[in-house]
């Protein structure tokens, strides 16, 4: 009895854990790498494509914001809208105040941050449809109020009244990095909160908010802090958003639309996963690039699309890719390796023993 115990306690000790099966190291150089490529693309590609660029860069903030909601908070929201739309009129707001557009987007961020607070208070309590159904009124229920101020242009809206006086060509490349720093900051604080402690957090609450409650889990607090993020999130999109339309309009930027694009990047993509949003903001651009012209049949295109997608591939295409090639760009998760995986892996066993 005393051999047998000494003998699992010491595989137990024999077994290590980690948060990768490789050296994230490697991530890390590559996403740099990527980024100082896209940080170049001003400088060799016309006005239009950049333009493209930085419509990706919005909607893939969004896409980021709301898969941290539902793929990790399970917190399907239908209102996410409501950030996209405050983060603009936020920045009309402070621009009617002679407040650079540049500077006023991280100003507006924080400010849908704030706002998140007492509207959270007010769906905290509701789960499943009961939850999403309530976001989307609230989002409703914002933008009425807005549209009762004549000072922002009423339910018709207005331009931004103070732009800088810079060329064309150098308002659309600054305008392109703001939007790719927008979203590099807002891949960047998902995977860092998903590698901390919150992560492990919003996994068990996901996966059994019940026994997660009882393990001594603070449910309320966590999502709490996923809700604000996901608002500071959407409302630097709705900040860069408005910084690239003509006119500032409240039925526009609090379209419900906004919050069908994110769900639509992140199912097709994969939920739960922080590649999959960037996956599915590349397929809808594709799709939306062309098929716009196609009208009506545009929108049930993307909806046969998303069904597809839903019936073959249940964890979207990048959970179809990572089933075959089993590949993680941005590892969030825990590895556990066996003793005899760990010595394969330190060269002390034959090719031959290797395991893992």
């Amino acid at each position: 009895m005393s051999t047998t115990v000494t003998t699992s306690r010491s595989e137990i000790r024999g077994f290590r854990v980690t948060r990768s099966k490789r050296n994230v190291a490697w991530t890390g150089a590559g996403a740099l790498v990527v980024v100082a490529v896209f940080a170049y693309f001003p400088y060799i590609f016309y006005s239009g494509t950049t333009s493209l660029m930085v419509q990706g860069f919005y909607v893939l903030t969004m896409a980021c914001m709301w898969n941290l909601l539902a793929g990790y908070a399970g917190l399907v929201s239908v209102g996410q809208q409501a950030f996209v739309g405050l983060g603009a009129e936020f920045v009309l707001l402070l621009n009617i105040h002679r407040v650079s557009e540049f500077t006023a987007l991280p100003i507006a961020a924080i400010g849908c941050g704030v706002a998140a607070v007492p509207l959270w208070w007010l769906v905290s309590r509701l789960r499943s449809g009961y939850f999403a159904i309530a976001t989307w009124v609230l989002a409703t229920t914002v933008m009425l109020v807005i549209e009762q101020f004549s000072a922002l242009g009423s339910g018709t809206g207005m331009a931004l009244p103070n732009t800088p006086a810079l060329s064309t060509t150098l308002l659309e490349a600054d305008t392109y990095w703001i939007g790719l720093g927008v979203t590099v900051v807002a891949l960047a604080t998902t995977y860092l909160l998903l590698r901390g402690r919150v992560g492990l957090t919003l996994t068990a609450i996901r996966d059994d908010e019940t026994a997660a409650r009882s393990s001594g889990v603070r449910v309320g607090a966590a999502r709490m802090l996923v809700f604000v993020i996901a608002a500071i999130g959407c409302g630097a999109a709705g900040a860069l958003l408005a910084i690239t339309v003509p006119n500032v309009q409240p039925s526009a930027v609090f379209n419900v639309n906004w919050t069908a694009i994110m769900a639509f990047a992140v199912i097709i993509g994969g939920i739960g996963t922080i590649e999959g949003p960037i996956l599915g903001t590349a397929v809808y651009m594709i799709l939306q690039q062309t098929l716009a012209s196609y009208n009506v049949w545009y929108l049930i295109i993307l909806g046969l699309v998303a069904m597809l997608v839903v019936l073959v591939a249940r964890r979207g295409l990048w959970g179809l890719a990572d089933d075959y090639l089993h590949v993680r760009l941005f590892p969030v998760g825990y590895w556990l390796w066996t003793p005899e995986a760990l010595a394969a892996r330190s060269g002390r066993l034959p090719r031959h023993r290797r395991r893992g």
